[in-house]
């Protein structure tokens, strides 16, 4: 939960920072807003291409830790 919080709050932040140029407004414009939804949109494509390339990583590095320690790996990756 931690971790979402920080990329969510990092997200928020860069985004924002790129997007909105004017804080005399209460509303957003409506090139801010198309600018922020790409900005989104980019981000969460790329955290999801991220973890996608992790989650294929995992198991390898769960063998290759269980075969430093000399622990034989289980079923699933981990040491038994």
């Amino acid at each position: 939960l931690r971790d979402f919080l920080l990329v969510y709050n990092r997200m928020t932040e860069l985004c924002f920072r790129h997007c909105v140029c004017n804080l005399n407004y209460r509303l957003l414009t409506g090139r801010e807003e198309s600018c922020l939804d790409s900005c989104a949109a980019r981000l969460v494509r790329a955290n999801h291409r991220l973890m996608g390339a992790y989650v294929g990583l995992v198991p390898a590095m769960l063998q290759r830790r269980a075969a430093e320690y000399g622990a034989p790996a289980g079923p699933s990756g981990l040491p038994a």
